[in-house]
């Protein structure tokens, strides 16, 4: 429109008409309202399918059943309640009691008949190691239950079938054996040493121990979480069992050894303190089995 003509229209009318034609959309007429034209598109048409038989397809797996799942102390509640009970124990005792774990390789290896006036034992050093042998056998427990289920696959339907009762049974005989262990050798040093050799000896025995239940929790943490790992890792914990208690035969041998006959009666002492036990301790084990089966 105009200038001119704008000049002599309202202002009014100036702004309605510009809002309508600021509103009013484009139109655009819709093309091939009837489909494209074959002849058209025929000659452009350069898409040639395959057959659909060369096609790649998606496989689809095969089925499988559900296989039963399998208890284990891992998914008991009480079970790992023991193991996190025993791991809290020497948590909260290492606070005032952490001189021991200074102390626990110098208690493994020395024969020193003669403390230094420095060396001081407390009350609380006394807790850490009843925590720590609390520790020991629970772990010993568990992976008691975890040889049988693995070696003697004749009784993991019983295992399975009563996992808190076993792990129990398992972690109560571990105590029993190391009570016996205790009394044993206190006998020992009694019989075939002084005062003073009969304390090196249970030192080095309670310290082996609570080493031993440190070094094999982790090991029995990968047994449980990882399953098709548990024959090696039992295995392992074997292995640390037979180190621990070389280390503290050896310092059992430097403690009684005094002439060339004394190896008669170590020999003796082997085979009736160290190697007996573990085969009783071993038919006790499938006893209790035999037991908790029926």
């Amino acid at each position: 429109m105009p200038q001119a003509v704008l000049d002599t229209l309202p202002q009014d009318s100036i702004v309605q008409d510009s809002i309508v034609q600021d509103t009013v959309e484009p139109y655009y007429a819709p093309q091939y309202t009837d489909g494209f034209p074959s002849e058209q598109w025929a000659a452009s048409d350069t898409v040639v399918m395959e057959d659909i038989n060369s096609l790649p397809v998606m496989e689809q797996p095969p089925r499988v059943p559900a296989g039963k799942l399998v208890k284990s102390p891992l998914h008991d509640t009480p079970s790992m309640a023991l193991l996190l009970a025993g791991v809290l124990l020497v948590v909260v005792s290492y606070r005032t009691g952490y001189k021991y774990f200074e102390n626990l390789f110098h208690n493994i290896f020395s024969t020193r008949r003669r403390e230094n006036l420095f060396e001081d034992h407390t009350v609380n050093e006394t807790q850490v190691l009843a925590a720590l042998i609390t520790n020991t056998c629970i772990v010993e427990g568990l992976l008691i239950y975890c040889a049988v289920q693995w070696f003697v696959p004749q009784l993991a339907a019983s295992l399975h079938s009563h996992v808190t009762l076993h792990v129990l049974a398992f972690v109560g005989l571990a105590a029993v054996f190391y009570i016996l262990q205790w009394l044993g050798y206190n006998l020992l040093g009694y019989v075939f040493s002084d005062k003073v050799g009969s304390k090196l000896l249970i030192d080095g025995f309670n310290a082996s121990q609570s080493l031993l239940g440190l070094v094999l929790l982790p090991v029995l943490m990968i047994a449980l979480l990882y399953p098709i790992h548990a024959p090696t890792m039992l295995w392992v914990a074997a292995g640390c069992y037979a180190v621990a208690r070389i280390f503290f035969i050896c310092k059992g041998f430097r403690i009684f050894y005094s002439n060339l006959s004394s190896i008669v009666y170590f020999i003796l002492y082997l085979c009736a303190v160290e190697i007996v036990p573990l085969v009783v301790m071993t038919g006790v084990t499938l006893w209790i089995c035999d037991i908790l089966q029926s």
